[in-house]
C-alpha cells in the first residue's frame, strides 16, 4: 500500500516534485564541481611541488650560505698574454659551490639514522662560469663574486647582449651554467627525480666516479648536444649518455654528473649542499622535521608543506577561491536548497489537508501519514541527487575538457629551499627551489571526481529528502480528521 500510494502521488504531483528535486540538484551539483575543482587544484599544486622537490622526496636538509664580506678576496680568472697577432683561443672555468654552505657527507649518514627517516641521499649544487676567447696586450683578469659576472682587466672592453666582450685587446665569451652532482647509487631520490630520461639512459649504479653526464633537454638543445657528444668542464671531458626532460617547470640543473666527480671539480671532497630525505610515514613528516632540526644543529629542514606556502600566482588565487569562497558558496546554496525543499514540502502538505484528514478519518494513524510524506520527500531527494550528480559530472567534464592554464610561481625564501638556485638557469627543489625569483610554471587544471565525492552527493540527497520530509511530516502530524471537514465547508 505504501509504495502504491507513493507512486500514484509522485506521478500526480510531478511538477511540484520536479521543483523540489531541481533545487536539491543545483546545490549538489555545485558541491561536486567545487569539490572536484579543489581536488584538481591540489593535484596541480602537487605537480608543481613535485617538479621542484623531486619524486619521493619528503624534505631536504641544507645549511644557509654565509654572507660574503665586501672586502673578501674574489676568485679570479687569469690568462697569459699573447702577441698582438696571436689568434690562439684560451679558456678558463671557475667551478663554485652554489647557494649554500656545504655539509660533510657524514651528515647524510647522521640524518639517515634519525627516527622516521626511510631513505636519504646527498647532492652537490655547482655553478660553472666559463670564459673563452682571444686575449692580447697584457693580462686579463675576470672578477667573480656571488655567482654574478663582471668583466674587467682591459680598458674599453664592452659586452654585447649575447655575453661576448670585445675591445681593449680582448675578444671573449662568458658563459655560465649549473651542474648538479647526484648520487648514482640511489636514483629514487635526488635532483634527477624531477625529470625523466627521454633519450639515452640514466646513470648506472657502478658509475660513481665515471666521466659521464646527463643533460637537460633545453640546455642540450641550446648547446646542440646529442648522445655521444662530450662536454668539457674544467678541462675534463664528459660523455653525454642521456637527455632529461623536466616533468613540469624548469630542470634542477643544466647538467648532471656523478657526485664524486662534482666534488672533485669543485675541490669539495666529501661535501654536499643538499640532503634529500624520504620519511617512512608520510603522516609523520612534521615530526621527522622536528627530530632532524633538534639533533642536527645549524641546518634548515624544508618540507613540501613549506614550499606550498610559497606558491603564488593564478594557481594559488584560484585555489584560495575554491577552498574558501567556493566552499562557503556551496554550503550556502545547500542550506538554501534544503530550506526551500522543506518549505515547499510543508506547503504541499497544507494543500493536501482534505486528503490527509480523510485518510485519518478512515483510520490512518499520524505516524503512517508522516511516513508517507517523508517517503515522498526522500524519493524527491534521491531524484534531485541523481540530477545533481549528472550536472556535477557534466560540469567537472567541461572543466577538464577546457583545461584552463594556471600559473604557479614559487616565491623567494632564501636558504629555506635548499638546492641549486641563484645564478643558474636550473634551480628547483629536487631540483630544489631557487634562491632568486623563479619562473612561473604553467599547469593545466583538471577536475577529477572521486568516488567519495559521489558518495557525499548521495548522502546530501538523502539528507535533503529527510529534511524536507521532516518539515512535511511535522505539518502532516498536526492534522486532525476535523480539518478535512473544515476544508470541505
Amino acid at each position: 500500500m505504501f509504495f502504491t500510494y507513493l507512486r500514484r502521488e509522485l506521478r500526480r504531483r510531478r511538477k511540484a516534485a520536479l521543483v523540489v528535486a531541481s533545487g536539491l540538484a543545483l546545490g549538489i551539483a555545485l558541491v561536486i564541481v567545487v569539490s572536484s575543482v579543489s581536488s584538481g587544484m591540489e593535484k596541480a599544486q602537487g605537480k608543481v611541488l613535485q617538479s621542484l622537490y623531486g619524486l619521493g622526496t619528503d624534505m631536504t636538509v641544507t645549511k644557509a650560505a654565509q654572507a660574503q664580506s665586501s672586502t673578501g678576496e674574489r676568485p679570479r680568472f687569469q690568462f697569459d698574454a699573447r702577441g698582438s697577432d696571436s689568434d690562439e683561443e684560451q679558456s678558463s672555468d671557475r667551478v663554485m659551490v652554489q647557494g649554500f654552505q656545504t655539509l660533510a657527507t657524514s651528515t647524510v649518514s647522521k640524518v639517515g639514522t634519525q627516527k622516521g627517516v626511510s631513505d636519504v641521499v646527498g647532492g652537490l649544487s655547482l655553478q660553472v662560469v666559463k670564459v673563452s676567447g682571444q686575449f692580447r696586450q697584457g693580462q686579463f683578469q675576470q672578477d667573480q663574486q656571488g655567482g654574478g659576472n663582471q668583466q674587467g682587466g682591459q680598458p674599453g672592453a664592452q659586452q654585447s647582449p649575447e655575453g661576448r666582450v670585445e675591445g681593449g685587446g680582448a675578444d671573449f665569451d662568458v658563459n655560465n651554467y649549473s651542474v648538479y652532482g647526484t648520487d648514482v647509487t640511489k636514483p629514487a631520490l635526488g635532483p634527477l627525480t624531477s625529470s625523466k630520461i627521454t633519450s639515452g639512459r640514466t646513470f648506472k649504479s657502478s658509475e660513481t666516479d665515471a666521466k659521464v653526464v646527463v643533460a637537460d633537454k633545453s640546455y642540450a638543445k641550446e648547446k646542440k648536444l646529442a648522445l655521444g657528444d662530450t662536454v668539457t668542464i674544467k678541462s675534463v671531458k664528459y660523455k653525454v649518455i642521456g637527455i632529461a626532460t623536466p616533468d613540469s617547470g624548469d630542470a634542477a640543473a643544466n647538467l648532471y654528473i656523478p657526485l664524486k666527480q662534482a666534488q672533485t671539480l669543485s675541490d669539495s671532497k666529501n661535501k654536499v649542499t643538499t640532503i634529500y630525505v624520504k620519511a617512512s610515514d608520510s603522516q609523520q613528516i612534521s615530526a621527522v622535521k622536528s627530530t632532524i632540526q633538534k639533533n642536527i644543529s645549524g641546518t634548515t629542514v624544508t618540507t613540501s608543506a613549506d614550499l606550498a606556502d610559497t606558491v603564488s600566482g593564478s594557481l594559488s588565487t584560484a585555489s584560495d577561491l575554491a577552498s574558501n569562497v567556493g566552499k562557503w558558496l556551496s554550503i550556502a546554496v545547500l542550506v538554501a536548497a534544503f530550506l526551500v525543499a522543506g518549505l515547499l514540502t510543508s506547503s504541499a502538505v497544507s494543500r493536501r489537508v482534505r486528503e490527509f484528514g480523510t485518510l485519518k478519518a478512515l483510520g490512518w494513524k499520524s505516524g503512517r501519514v508522516t511516513r508517507q510524506v517523508v517517503g515522498e520527500a526522500v524519493v524527491n531527494g534521491l531524484v534531485g541527487g541523481a540530477l545533481g550528480i549528472a550536472l556535477g559530472l557534466g560540469g567537472a567534464y567541461v572543466v577538464t575538457a577546457i583545461s584552463p592554464t594556471l600559473q604557479a610561481e614559487v616565491g623567494s625564501t632564501g636558504a629555506a629551499l635548499g638546492g641549486p638556485g641563484g645564478g643558474g638557469p636550473g634551480g628547483g627543489m629536487g631540483g630544489p627551489a631557487r634562491e632568486t625569483a623563479s619562473k612561473a610554471l604553467d599547469v593545466a587544471l583538471t577536475a577529477p571526481v572521486a568516488l567519495s565525492t559521489i558518495a557525499l552527493a548521495v548522502g546530501l540527497a538523502v539528507t535533503g529528502g529527510l529534511i524536507a520530509g521532516a518539515f512535511g511530516g511535522w505539518r502532516a502530524s498536526r492534522l486532525r480528521p476535523a480539518d478535512a471537514l473544515r476544508r470541505v465547508e
